[in-house]
């Protein structure tokens, strides 16, 4: 299992961050999962749902919602409807970067926002709701003491948990827009609610709102005595497993076929396997896997390094490597070694040591800098050894390549 940092902007361009979670080997399908109102994206029930799905070949993005956790923007600024555009900014940055989420999953407030955003994307297949309000105006509920004086003045501080947040009148006034289940009705996904009778923050009547609204297929699965944030662990991988059971109903849990990791290839062989019908593809060896692409302006849609990056990646890993090698031989006080690489076409005519005088060649200009002090002597001998490295040898010699079908 890996993790990722995500950083994404919003609508406003306030920059958002989020957690990728991902299974060692190709995701069968991305779920997005949007927190709960005041949360963040590493309360416990996000991650450990989100971990649970994970096990299960479902790669989840749960990111903070803007002014929270990691995430820029004021939260006093924030309202339901940035929540829901929060919401489709980290859809469309997944399908952006990797693939549209065939799922998406919200938490209280953050199942309302799953709920209204699902129309803006065309590519999710099935939406999940725990404990959730079935309209957004239901949060209200947990500043009703103060909204005479966020009416009046404007704004008031209010405690929710055990920390205080400042709430505009424009944030009671954007969730009060938000109080049928319209949308709801025209969902055309799949649903499921989860929801436990004991909830004392949202009661069961909303899940049952839910219910009534949506149309078929829906389905309700209670939490039994779980309580609102599923802080046991025991209810949240519950919700994760009855969910990925669920899911696969609607969405494919099939890993992709024919990958590098535990498919039958001899070491120093690699794989090429297409990964779109454009230029996206996997290259795989026996034990890893990297993507290509091609830059957006090509036609591409440029997940991945293209071809020539991935050569001067090489080149330049190859070089460090053995610069380390011989700087730790020589016990050589160097570190932090940098190999920065261009390529580039130039004619000929303009080559002072090439062999060929017409047309163009391939130039790379490799630039070596590193931390530490070396004498005269033995900085012009850790440049030469750069020349040393094995792929630089292959690169300057004759190579030959043989193409022959399979």
């Amino acid at each position: 299992m890996a993790r990722q940092k995500i950083e994404f902007p919003n609508p406003n361009g306030d920059l958002l961050v989020g957690a990728l979670e991902l299974p060692d080997d190709e995701p069968a399908a991305l779920a997005l999962f949007a927190h709960c109102f005041t949360c963040g994206k590493d309360v416990a029930a996000a991650s450990r749902i989100a971990r649970a799905l994970t096990a299960h070949g479902i790669g989840v993005l749960r990111f903070d919602f803007t002014g929270l956790g990691n995430s820029d923007g004021d939260f006093s600024n924030s309202n339901f409807s940035s929540n829901v555009e929060d919401v489709v900014a980290a859809a469309r940055f997944l399908e952006d970067k990797h693939d549209a989420p065939a799922m998406l999953v919200g938490h209280s407030l953050g199942g309302a926002a799953v709920l209204a955003a699902a129309h803006q994307l065309p590519g999710v297949k099935a939406v999940a709701t725990i404990g959730a309000p079935a309209t957004a105006s239901h949060v209200s509920h947990l500043f009703d003491g103060d909204l005479e004086q966020i009416r009046r003045d404007g704004s008031a501080k209010v405690t929710l948990g055990l920390r205080q947040f400042t709430i505009k009148s424009q944030f009671v006034e954007d969730l009060e827009a938000y109080a049928d289940t319209a949308h709801i009705a025209a969902l055309r996904r799949p649903l499921l609610i989860f929801h436990s009778p004991l909830d004392d923050i949202v009661p069961i009547d909303e899940a049952a709102k839910i219910y009534g609204a949506a149309k078929h297929p829906k389905s309700f699965i209670s939490l039994g005595d779980a309580d609102h944030l599923l802080s046991r662990r025991a209810d949240s991988e519950y919700v994760a497993q009855t969910l990925a059971a669920w899911a696969s109903r609607y969405v494919s849990l099939q890993r992709p076929p024919a990958r590098g990791r535990g498919a039958t290839l001899d070491a120093g062989e690699v794989l090429v396997t297409e990964a779109d019908e454009k230029f996206l593809r996997r290259l795989t060896t026996r034990s890893h896997e990297l993507i290509a692409d091609e830059p957006e302006a090509n036609g591409g849609t440029a997940k991945g390094p293209d071809p020539y990056d991935l050569l001067l990646m090489s080149l330049g890993a190859c070089t460090s490597m053995t610069l380390r090698m011989y700087a730790n031989h020589k016990k050589l006080p160097v570190s932090n070694i940098r190999v920065r690489l261009r390529h580039e076409r130039i004619h000929a005519r303009d080559c002072e040591d090439c062999e060929s005088t017409e047309g163009y060649v391939a130039r790379i200009e490799r630039v070596v800098s590193y931390d530490g002090e070396l004498s005269e002597d033995e900085h012009r001998r850790f440049m030469q050894i750069a020349d040393k490295c094995p792929v630089h040898k292959t690169l300057s010699g004759e190579i030959r390549i043989v193409t022959r079908d399979a």
